[in-house]
């Protein structure tokens, strides 16, 4: 499945090729890996995952993997410990599983990205409720309820904190019908940060959310030289 002569790693915490990806597995106690992948979608070369993890205690994880002739060449990944329900008592990880609207593909990686531009990286706030259908919006981050009124709420909650969150740079937008991913550079607490962030798309409206937050660790302390993204 794996290309041993071209396989390049994102993950920071393992070191480049099969034999980091081999060592990454070996330093876990034994018996203790255990995936449950809940989602999964192609786009082109690339295939992206969203799972529930037990890696060193329960973590939600999206994978993005890019083949070539049918073996996987090179890994992205974005893991946070796991946490929730949220407020309006979602978890993580539920909800649809399957996309829909395969037709509409482009159409919602071009909702998607223009979201992420406007508000995310740019802050243009006034075009926020465009993007909704009113307050008809289902949240899977562990901290924010549902709709913009959850949103707004915890978005307030944080600045009151003084904790910032900016997204600098959006490095991949992949889609699969009304399923939509995004993975962004930025900070969040003023710390570098990894934000992948899962979309669904419902006539041509943001109608859910499910997101890992991942700090980017110094480089010094990387594995590998291949950068986050």
């Amino acid at each position: 499945m794996i290309d041993p002569a071209k396989y390049i790693q994102h993950n920071l915490a393992a070191a480049d090729g099969l034999k980091g990806f081999g060592e990454l597995l070996a330093a876990l106690p034994k018996g203790s890996a255990k995936v449950n992948t809940v989602r999964v979608f192609q786009d082109g070369d690339f295939v992206f995952a969203h799972s529930s993890y037990d890696f060193i205690g329960p973590k939600i994880g999206f994978d993005i993997f890019r083949f070539e002739d049918g073996k996987i060449v090179e890994h992205w990944d974005n893991l946070q410990e796991t946490s929730g329900p949220n407020p309006s008592g979602h978890t993580m990880v539920d909800g649809p599983t399957g996309a829909k609207d395969l037709d509409k593909t482009v159409v919602n990686k071009t909702v998607v990205s223009g979201f992420v531009d406007d508000i995310l990286v740019n802050g243009r706030m006034e075009k926020l409720a465009g993007y909704f259908d009113g307050d008809n919006y289902v949240q899977h981050n562990p901290q924010i309820g549902d709709g913009l009124t959850g949103l707004g709420a915890a978005l307030k909650a944080m600045a009151d904190a003084g904790i910032s969150m900016k997204y600098e740079k959006v490095h991949q937008v992949l889609g699969k019908g009304d399923f939509v991913l995004t993975v962004s550079e930025g900070t969040f607490a003023d710390k570098p940060t990894s934000f992948y962030d899962l979309f669904r798309v419902q006539n041509g409206k943001i109608a859910e959310h499910w997101d890992t937050i991942q700090p980017i660790p110094a480089k010094s302390e990387w594995k590998n030289q291949n950068g986050k993204f």
